[in-house]
């Protein structure tokens, strides 16, 4: 059967983040809730990057902040949801998906016209100081998943040999 591929450039930048979120929810099927909350990294000063966990708490709630940048871009003043800690992979799973669906439906309206804006003064400036336009900002958004999606690759082979030995 054929892959259904979304149209347009908002269509790669939708079809390329929901294959990133997938990729990730598949690395992080078969880690058991006692490993989920395992503590890795214990020198990091990163609070999201101590545990699988907290990795998967912080990958949702940015991928919720990607598009409520969006959003208030377009004068929409919607709240960002709070970092949650789940304690097992099917409630992240889920959380994945619910905050993609959340991104398709602010997308919904958005034209591929309006994805790449070279006026500094139209585009989106993040809290960590970068500025972005709407397709950068999705751009940053699925390398942010690949980025963590390989951090959980390496927790989850420290996991398993410290198990061993």
């Amino acid at each position: 059967m054929a892959k259904a591929y979304r149209q347009g450039a908002k269509g790669a930048l939708l079809d390329e983040y929901e294959k990133a979120i997938t990729e990730l929810q598949q690395v992080i099927a078969d880690i058991s809730d006692n490993d989920l909350v395992t503590v890795v990294d214990t020198v990091t000063t990163d609070e999201n990057c101590r545990s699988v966990q907290t990795i998967l708490s912080h990958v949702v709630s940015s991928a919720y902040s990607y598009a409520i940048y969006i959003l208030h871009y377009y004068g929409y003043q919607t709240v960002r949801p709070e970092k949650t800690f789940r304690t097992t992979v099917q409630a992240y799973t889920s959380d994945l998906r619910e905050a993609f669906q959340f991104t398709e439906t602010v997308f919904r309206d958005i034209k591929d016209s309006e994805l790449e804006e070279f006026s500094q003064e139209k585009k989106i400036a993040a809290r960590w100081g970068q500025v972005y336009d709407i397709e950068q900002m999705m751009e940053h958004a699925i390398v942010h998943i690949l980025r963590h999606r390989r951090q959980i690759e390496k927790y989850k082979d420290i996991i398993r040999n410290t198990q061993l030995h």
